[in-house]
């Protein structure tokens, strides 16, 4: 632990919505508002001295794709694209496995296609989940893995994205998988996570930030009620598990 911060990244245009994402991250970290910080990426562009304030960092879910065509992509999604390849290659070039330094990542939902995409493995429309819950599976490495080994190996989180991958980037360790998509956990050295599933939400927010989203496409908007009901009737305990490893080993003290 350090006594830096944690620092969540905003990616969603919703300002609402991203300050919900921002409290359930550190309702579900059980954090002091003070050790985790909301930096809105929207609408600031990185600044160039977050490595040296930060402990770590949260990325969470956006409307954005990162397999949108980039002719339909305005300059706003472009520039934040790769400021979250900056924190992504600083976290994946830091100090080697074991050092106990550098800074550390959790990388969410649309968060994992940009690293993916940035570490040269393949994002594409062939892998989209429903929204609501999902099972995942953890993988051996998943189950010695320092945050995640700690889980139940097959457990129930929360999705809803349009994109998503068949395989683990090359430098990648796979942690977790599910049906859907095969790929909802990975590695990268020992600082570096990305998921595809949304760790942070409870039910109840999970439904809130639909309501949002009602209109764009991760269901059918008729049947809000209906999938609202499924998820509600949701236990996903285990990912926050996950989210509070990571504050206790890389947030502030």
């Amino acid at each position: 632990m350090t006594s830096a911060p944690l620092l969540y990244v905003c990616v969603r245009p919703q300002q609402g919505a991203a300050a919900a994402e921002y409290e359930s991250f550190r309702t579900a970290m059980r954090l002091e508002a003070g050790h985790l910080e909301m930096h809105d990426l929207v609408r600031e562009p990185l600044p160039d001295d977050v490595f040296d304030r930060y402990s770590g960092f949260l990325v969470g879910g956006s409307p954005f794709n990162v397999t949108d065509p980039e002719s339909s992509k305005h300059d706003v999604q472009r520039r934040l694209e790769k400021d979250l390849e900056r924190i992504a290659g600083g976290i994946a070039s830091g100090p080697s496995t074991g050092s106990g330094t550098g800074p550390a990542g959790m990388f969410t939902c649309f968060g994992i296609g940009v690293v993916t995409r940035m570490l040269g493995g393949e994002v594409s429309r062939a892998f989209p989940e429903d929204t609501g819950p999902v099972a995942i599976s953890l993988t051996v490495e998943g189950q010695k893995d320092p945050l995640l080994g700690s889980l139940a190996t097959r457990f129930a989180a929360l999705t809803a994205h349009k994109e998503g991958a068949g395989v683990v980037p090359p430098t990648a360790t796979l942690l977790a998988t599910g049906d859907g998509c095969p790929v909802q956990a990975y590695r990268v050295g020992d600082r570096l996570y990305a998921t595809q599933f949304h760790p942070e939400p409870t039910t109840r927010a999970f439904t809130e930030r639909m309501a949002v989203y009602r209109d764009d496409g991760y269901f059918a908007a008729e049947e809000y009620d209906v999938v609202a009901t499924r998820v509600l009737a949701a236990s996903v305990t285990e990912p926050a598990r996950m989210l509070r490893a990571f504050a206790r080993a890389f947030g502030p003290a």
